[in-house]
């Protein structure tokens, strides 16, 4: 029997074609599952949280990314901080598992050396008199907070072109003033597929049509391609109708000081891979809901108008949807080659009451929905491509031009840090 070669991380990367999905070991190997971790979320920014995770100071918000772990911590003076989840005496966790505490001090379980909530170590027994607890404070990670968002980086030096995604979300933000939410529901699933075809699932709705049915009440399936081909008369005139109605909302919302315009940092040259836009809901335009109208009665912020459509952003590996009256906000973060955790929480405002202001199911249904069917969606094709009888087929030029453009990205990102 020969041998089989067993092609490098790089070899793979360059046997894709132009256009063409990723081979199937791109998705399933172990080895190109480390080095993903440790270069797409140990040394980019990644989103890990929300600012209602970490309301009141004290409180602690602990994310596992691989075999780092991280504590988000709202300090004494109501900043956002970040540590390392290492003790400095001997390397115990701090906080034992993920998820929210609140705590008065950052105390180790081992040997009980306590932190305070700046990070300084404030108490450690039998260590001598020269001992200096100075230089055992907690390692601090780099943080940002854009509107609710949480950012971290684990890098020594993070990537400075994040400045660009603060600027442009800064102004888009605003009107809605995410830092006074609360957390109405959160939702965690594992799906049983690798971080990239969660994301590749998550760029593209070509698939929407078929298999998101709550979804696309709210949706303009034209928003993600159109290809005029065979298309009927009625068709084309549909579209026809989309692109008057989409300039109009735009010439309209721009008019009232609401930004529009669609600004994408997606090329092989960048490290912070985003991009944002202002999308028109279907139907009264408000809200995404099986009837597009708000769910909340108590809007965002100082936001008076319903119908200001769907703020969207994507990152790397989360996507955003703020609306007048809620935010929805996802994320995932890699837990093996097949499996990723995708967390999505629904912000509501802080004063907003359930039962009063909102009702719970008509303000998650449509997400709730939609996170379980692309669940199963990157399952069955996690499933597909570690088939023998895998090729990879060409991407849609008209509704999957994203997906080039990712792999485009993440191969170059590959490249740079020298795979």
């Amino acid at each position: 029997m020969s041998e089989v070669q067993i092609q490098t991380h790089r070899e793979l990367l360059d046997s894709r074609k132009k256009g063409h999905g990723m081979p199937g070991e791109l998705f399933g190997r172990q080895d190109v599952f480390e080095t993903d971790v440790e270069v797409f979320f140990h040394k980019l920014w990644i989103l890990v949280g929300v600012s209602a995770d970490v309301p009141e100071p004290g409180d602690v918000h602990t994310v596992d990314v691989g075999r780092a772990s991280i504590m988000i911590v709202r300090d004494d003076d109501e900043n956002v901080r970040a540590f390392r989840n290492v003790c400095r005496h001997r390397g115990s966790r701090i906080m034992k598992k993920p998820g929210k505490a609140s705590v008065g001090m950052l105390v180790c379980p081992y040997h009980q050396w306590t932190y305070d909530l700046d990070g300084c170590l404030k108490h450690s027994t039998h260590m001598g008199k020269d001992f200096d607890a100075g230089c055992h404070s907690l390692i601090p990670v780099h943080v940002k907070t854009v509107g609710a968002h949480i950012f971290v980086c684990l890098a020594d030096e993070p990537p400075a072109d994040f400045e660009k995604l603060e600027t442009v979300m800064a102004a888009r933000f605003a009107p809605y003033d995410l830092t006074r939410t609360k957390i109405a529901h959160e939702m965690e699933i594992v799906e049983n597929g690798n971080w990239k075809l969660v994301v590749e699932n998550n760029r593209e709705c070509y698939h929407c049509a078929g298999t998101h049915p709550e979804l696309t009440n709210s949706f303009l399936a034209e928003d993600f391609g159109f290809c005029p081909d065979g298309q009927s008369e009625a068709s084309l005139q549909a579209y026809e109708d989309y692109r008057q109605r989409n300039t109009a909302c735009q010439e309209n919302w721009e008019k009232d000081g609401y930004v529009c315009g669609t600004v994408e940092a997606l090329g092989e040259s960048v490290e912070t891979n985003f991009r944002t836009q202002r999308l028109v809901i279907s139907g009264a335009n408000e809200s995404q809901t099986l009837d597009t109208k708000v769910a909340c009665t108590k809007l965002l912020g100082g936001v008076e108008r319903r119908d200001l459509g769907d703020m969207h952003l994507w990152g790397h590996h989360s996507w955003t949807h703020v609306m007048s009256d809620h935010a929805v906000i996802a994320y995932s973060l890699p837990l093996a080659p097949d499996k990723t955790l995708v967390r999505t929480v629904w912000l509501v405002h802080a004063d907003a009451v359930e039962g009063v202001d909102y009702d719970l199911k008509r303000l998650t249904e449509v997400w709730v929905a939609t996170t379980t069917q692309d669940a199963e969606l990157v399952g069955n094709t996690h499933a597909g491509t570690q088939d023998p009888a895998y090729i990879p087929g060409p991407f849609s030029n008209f509704t999957e031009t994203a997906l080039d453009q990712f792999s485009r990205w993440y191969d170059a990102k590959l490249k740079a840090h020298g795979v």
